[in-house]
């Protein structure tokens, strides 16, 4: 028996269900917040003092979602359940994709894959709940990534610092440890 349509009956059967779309839809909107509170969070227990990470993702974060909230109110497209205009863009979406860039940015691709896969997996909640269309989730995405890489600059913490200094006609060489 084939079983790709097999899968294809089973993943319809998942999703089809009212109880079911509704534990989706909860599960996007707390993950739309819990994506970017954890990358807010490890701004503190990963604090290289000099590039103020704090400060880095509070720029990222809130400039995306002030221009998601200015595009919502020029653009005015009606959302596909006809509850409002303010479909375009998904603010989920931003909010979920700028806390992941965040986390890729400034810690690499080990934790932000898995931060991306949770993102979009906020954007399908939001067009299965019947929210957004993809034109909007990808725009929200294209802002919360977009914002994120401007503001935020990569974790860098050095183990040993060389320097070397002339003094009075000869030379010093310095190493500092930090951990």
């Amino acid at each position: 028996m084939n079983k790709i349509p097999l899968i294809f009956v089973l993943i319809f059967s998942i999703f089809n269900s009212n109880a079911q779309n509704k534990t989706i839809t909860t599960s996007g909107d707390i993950l739309q917040l819990a994506i970017p509170a954890v990358a807010f969070g490890s701004t503190f227990i990963w604090n290289d003092d000099n590039s103020q990470p704090t400060w880095q993702f509070i720029k990222s974060y809130g400039t995306g979602l002030i221009l998601t909230q200015a595009l919502k109110r020029l653009v005015l497209e009606k959302r596909p359940d006809g509850s409002d205009n303010y479909s375009f863009p998904s603010g989920h979406t931003t909010s979920a994709f700028s806390g992941a860039a965040f986390i890729q940015q400034r810690y690499g691709w080990k934790y932000g894959l898995p931060s991306y896969v949770l993102a979009s997996y906020v954007g399908f909640t939001r067009v299965q709940a019947q929210k957004h269309y993809p034109w909007d989730v990808l725009g929200g995405a294209i802002i919360g990534i977009g914002t994120s890489y401007l503001f935020t600059k990569p974790y860098s913490k050095k183990i040993v610092d060389v320097s070397l200094n002339r003094i009075n006609g000869g030379y010093t060489i310095g190493l500092n440890y930090s951990y």
